[in-house]
């Protein structure tokens, strides 16, 4: 196959293939297909389906097993009328991937105190223990037992399961946290992959190591390490969801059925919910810590709330909300850290335009009252019952959590950062005139 050739092809309603260019033909012949007859190489086959189904153009890189050889490719499935029209550019041959035709024995990791050995549905096939009783359980009653009946699992520093993501990955594990299930003895535990002749994954073959138990290093907070772990495994594919949805709405690829667009605008908007409520979940991490500090940065305030009202115009224009920034070009130097500054304002306007009607106004004010710079944010919205006022700082708290909004952690975090900088956040309201958010820093 020549890199850089384009196969054409195309296939009728009921997916069968009725004409090709003479490398697809051949490409097709060699996984067992024909004319008349549907595709048979599976990864093209699935491309046309869903390109027929959601009538759209559909593109993507597959790689496909040709004899010897497996090749990246790029797939372009066009529908039309009489059927998907493909056009395959192979962008890479190489050879196939083969088995090793035995294994062998693996060797368990080195330093064990004891070593065991589980099949692939992780159940104990072997112990090498010195005396059962010593270990706190029978040896014999934990063959072909469940691993984990043997072992209770914890989770590592960084709230994952290594031995949960070594099975995901079929890779070796260390540094596995874990206790005897029989008399709760602290243990370690790390495997190497077992393969069969066919490559296939078999199993681990695991070592245990006995742990010191230090009361400090027990204490982990499971609660920070889940949000590390969020925001790690969470942020790069809701960026690429997000990214991928915004081409399809925008029709990147062509034109598509107004209903998937609105589908795709709607999986953005989605997923960007999910990326700011990952950023409020790392911001509580941070923020709780008792070592939590800002930096003093010497701010003003008045350029803060400039740019805080430019990132959000767009989004007060497509809600038909006017903003109203007064006097916003005299000085009001403050103490505090710029970005967490930015920070509060950023989500005090966002919340204004989010609860405003179309065609109300948000007001922006600054004034100094005393050692106080204040920045001032005043909608029409529906406003804040008495009761109400206090509450909504709490962490995920919400007025209403029937209506559309954030997490109910914007308020809290922001009021945790205004104290932070030496400063304090409130609000002022009355249901049906609107609230009045006031941020107030130390004046420089």
């Amino acid at each position: 196959m020549i890199e850089g050739a384009i196969l054409t092809a195309r296939v009728d309603g009921d997916d069968r293939l009725v004409e090709a260019d003479a490398a697809f033909m051949a490409l097709n012949e060699r996984a067992g297909g024909a004319i008349g007859e549907r595709l048979a190489t599976p990864q093209l086959a699935t491309i046309v389906r869903l390109a027929r189904r959601l009538q759209i153009l559909v593109s993507r890189a597959v790689t496909i097993a040709d004899s010897d050889v497996d090749l990246d490719c790029w797939v372009r499935a066009t529908p039309g009328e009489n059927g998907v029209a493909l056009a395959v550019s192979p962008v890479r041959e190489r050879p196939a991937w083969r088995p090793s035709s035995a294994t062998g024995s693996v060797p368990p990791p080195a330093g064990a105190d004891w070593t065991w050995e589980t099949d692939a549905g992780l159940r104990v096939q072997r112990l090498l223990v010195e005396a059962g009783a010593r270990h706190g359980f029978d040896a014999a009653a934990a063959l072909g037992q469940p691993l984990t009946k043997l072992f209770a699992l914890d989770s590592d520093e960084h709230g994952v399961l290594p031995l949960l993501e070594a099975v995901a990955a079929l890779d070796d594990f260390e540094n596995q946290p874990a206790s005897l299930r029989e008399g709760g003895a602290r243990v370690m535990l790390a495997g190497h992959v077992k393969r069969d002749t066919g490559g296939a994954f078999a199993g681990f073959v695991g070592a245990t190591f006995h742990q010191m138990v230090v009361p400090a290093q027990e204490a982990v907070a499971l609660g920070s390490a889940f949000n590390r772990r969020l925001d790690t495994i969470l942020r790069g594919p809701l960026g690429r969801i997000v990214a991928t949805a915004d081409s399809i709405n925008a029709g990147v690829d062509g034109p598509i059925d107004p209903h998937y667009a609105d589908y795709a605008a709607d999986i953005a908007s989605a997923g960007r919910h999910l990326m700011g409520l990952i950023d409020d979940l790392a911001d509580i991490q941070a923020i709780e810590r008792d070592d939590f500090t800002v930096e003093d940065e010497g701010i003003d305030l008045a350029d803060v709330t400039r740019r805080a009202a430019g990132l959000l115009a767009v989004r007060a224009a497509d809600a038909g909300v006017a903003i109203d920034r007064g006097d916003l070009d005299r000085p009001v130097p403050a103490h505090g850290e710029f970005r967490r500054s930015l920070q509060i304002m950023v989500n005090l306007i966002g919340n204004a335009v989010r609860y405003s009607p179309r065609g109300s106004t948000i007001w922006l004010r600054l004034q100094n009252d005393g050692d106080r710079a204040i920045a001032i944010v005043a909608d029409q919205g529906k406003g804040v019952a008495a009761e109400d006022q206090e509450r909504i700082f709490g962490k995920f708290e919400r007025v209403d959590t029937g209506e559309p909004g954030g997490s109910g952690l914007g308020l809290y975090i922001a009021r945790r950062l205004a104290r932070a900088m030496g400063g304090d956040l409130t609000v002022d309201s009355a249901p049906g005139e609107g609230a009045r958010f006031v941020l107030s820093l130390p004046a420089r």
